[in-house]
């Protein structure tokens, strides 16, 4: 992302990754000149902690950079549970659960088998049984294991009603590779979308009448977050019909198949343009 920056003309600066070193965001911008005027700036990385989020967006603001989502909405976007209450017609059902003692009532309410994640990021990438529990026992040792990863969870367990994606290929660790769309909107205009997962895939192929669903979708989960710079995927179930399944700050979102000078090439405008 930041190579297609540069290609575009953009101006890339390079900051530490965490305060470790530097001590605070001040210190971790200071080879940033300050801006005559307010212009628009993109963070492009690891999600990082909430209150590093903050303390970069205030030492850039100072620095006549304004982020393009303030540190509220980028908690909107990232933590489920704030987009959840926006986003319940268009996705399925979900419980927030903060300790094992909920485990119980979430399974009595949604029933088995039920899908985990965090607050903001799910560990799909470990495999199925890292993310779908069938009874009380695998619920209570999943959720007290996702309670300890710190940046995924942020304290916060999502138990989802397990849906069936249609899908046509299995990833490595076994976890199903669903009909997935990735769409980039900023100020609840597509920039770009794109399949989720890499190689060739049939499913990847939209026709119009599918395309026009899954862009109107991403748009509606757009206009009732009201979060300027979000990434949103919409997923086809084996029923036909399409959900809302993710949502994500869009600073931090993998660009999945869609190529990076392109959607920069979108973002470049917003980049140049005051705000």
């Amino acid at each position: 992302m930041t190579e297609a920056a540069e290609l575009l003309g953009c101006k890339v600066y390079y900051i530490l990754r965490d305060f470790e070193r530097c001590g605070n965001a001040e210190n971790a911008l200071w080879h940033i000149p300050k801006f005559a005027k307010d212009t628009a700036g993109i963070w492009v990385g690891y999600i990082s902690e909430l209150e590093r989020y903050e303390a970069i967006y205030q030492a850039a603001l100072a620095k006549g950079i304004k982020l393009l989502n303030t540190p509220l909405e980028h908690r909107t976007a990232l933590e489920f549970d704030l987009f959840y209450p926006h986003l319940k017609e268009l996705t399925r059902e979900s419980v927030i659960i903060t300790s094992t003692n909920e485990c119980i009532q979430a399974g009595k309410l949604l029933g088995y088998p039920v899908f985990l994640k965090g607050a903001v990021q799910s560990q799909k990438q470990q495999g199925w049984e890292s993310c779908v529990t069938n009874n009380q026992e695998e619920l209570m040792r999943l959720t007290a294991w996702l309670l300890k990863l710190k940046y995924g969870s942020r304290g916060k367990v999502i138990v989802r009603k397990l849906v069936k994606l249609r899908h046509q290929r299995l990833a490595p660790n076994g976890f199903p590779m669903g009909r997935e769309f990735r769409c980039f909107i900023y100020n609840r205009q597509i920039l770009k979308y794109g399949y989720y997962w890499d190689g060739k895939d049939d499913l990847s192929q939209l026709s119009k009448d599918e395309e026009k669903q899954v862009l109107n979708l991403a748009i509606l989960a757009a206009e009732r977050l009201r979060v300027p710079y979000v990434a949103i995927d919409i997923g086809q179930l084996e029923s036909g019909e399409w959900i809302a399944i993710e949502i994500a700050d869009a600073q931090f979102a993998g660009v999945c198949q869609i190529p990076a000078l392109e959607l920069w090439n979108k973002l470049k405008d917003i980049y140049r343009n005051p705000v």
